[in-house]
């Protein structure tokens, strides 16, 4: 019987903001314009250590993840209303882990495995694609 392994480490780095949303076609209180303390992740996946430098033992720098999250924070994200700062129509928890994963998709962060997103302490969403 052949059996082998093959390494792989799932990193994440949490990010937090501060928004308002509403969920137009929402048949309870969420239909009303509210906020939230977003909490948020963004897991990376891979199977090799870089092996020289500064960034020896990582498979990515959390600073290399920050870089990608910052812009969309700054400029889409904190202390915005999401329905019109990110285009969404309905910026549910769902929808916006989508955003923010496509987004972090198309700025070319490597190993991109999925975006989590908390909007309560007790309610969340995570989006990953799942590649045939």
């Amino acid at each position: 019987m052949n059996s082998f392994s093959t390494d792989q480490w799932l990193i994440y780095k949490e990010f937090r903001f501060e928004a308002a949303h509403q969920l137009l076609h929402h048949d309870g209180k969420c239909r009303r314009l509210h906020g939230h303390s977003w909490v948020g992740r963004v897991y990376v996946i891979g199977d090799r250590l870089i092996t020289e430098g500064p960034k020896q033992g990582m498979i990515m720098d959390f600073a290399d993840i920050q870089q990608h999250l910052d812009p969309l924070i700054e400029n889409f994200l904190d202390h915005y209303y999401l329905n019109e700062s990110t285009g969404l129509e309905n910026p549910s928890c769902e929808a916006i882990a989508k955003w923010i994963f496509e987004k972090l998709e198309g700025a070319g962060l490597e190993g991109l495995q999925a975006v989590e997103i908390q909007e309560t302490c007790t309610s969340g969403a995570r989006y990953m694609r799942i590649k045939p």
